[in-house]
């Protein structure tokens, strides 16, 4: 299942879309920002119960 969620960079403080993937299960990976283009990690914490959550963060903290 994909979804689209709005999170805030960590670097830049504008808001922007990333698409996950609900499917795959939990998952941590690096993702560009689509406005200044650093890097953030990513991290998916899907439940058994469906529920998910993502959180960001600037790659280097």
């Amino acid at each position: 299942m994909i979804e689209e969620v709005e999170v805030t960079c960590p670097a830049c403080w504008e808001c922007i879309a990333l698409t996950v993937d609900l499917s795959e299960g939990s998952a941590a990976y690096t993702e560009d920002c689509s406005v200044c283009c650093r890097p953030m990690l990513v991290r998916l914490e899907v439940a058994t119960d469906g529920d998910w959550q993502v959180d960001v963060q600037a790659e280097n903290d």
